[in-house]
């Protein structure tokens, strides 16, 4: 599901597993990821700001819910700006997620792959990455501030980082 936001309509919004939500400022999108990544773009210039949550690496030709997949959700995120008049020159990413939520080691290391897949569409499409915040065995809320392109980490029981 895309969504775009206006400004009178809400000032927080929760993107949920395979969303994808685009806002201008003074907005701010908010996500709970697990292995899932979230991918948070910003035009700085704009302040406009983009938020995907990604689930799975790879689509492998599905085409129901293109943000669910990373090679498929960062191309649809960028369909999202251009709508609302963003070019993608400008835009800077800044992801979080891909914990290994059941400290297992093997091939089906979902969080990994979510990085790695991200990862690799952000460099496919030109998108500079700016900041990260991966990995590990714990859950984040994360929020994205479409004023500044701040994006907020918190890991329950720890500090809150902002990127």
């Amino acid at each position: 599901m895309n969504t775009t936001v206006s400004e009178e309509e809400i000032q927080i919004a929760s993107v949920g597993m395979g969303q994808i939500v685009v806002a201008r400022k003074p907005f701010r999108l908010s996500a709970v990821l697990g292995s899932c990544v979230g991918v948070a773009l910003y035009h700085p210039r704009l302040a406009v700001g983009g938020l995907a949550h990604v689930v799975l690496p790879q689509s492998n030709g599905r085409s129901d819910n293109p943000a669910k997949f990373a090679d498929t959700a960062i191309p649809a995120l960028l369909q999202e700006f251009q709508k609302q008049g963003v070019p993608p020159t400008g835009l800077v990413a800044k992801i979080a997620g891909g914990a290994c939520m059941f400290q297992m080691r093997g091939p089906l290391q979902i969080g990994e792959g979510n990085i790695q897949a991200v990862r690799e569409a952000l460099a496919k499409a030109n998108i500079p990455l700016v900041a990260q915040h991966v990995g590990g065995t714990a859950g984040r809320r994360i929020t994205l501030d479409c004023s500044d392109g701040s994006l907020l980490v918190e890991i329950a029981g720890r500090h809150i980082e902002i990127l």
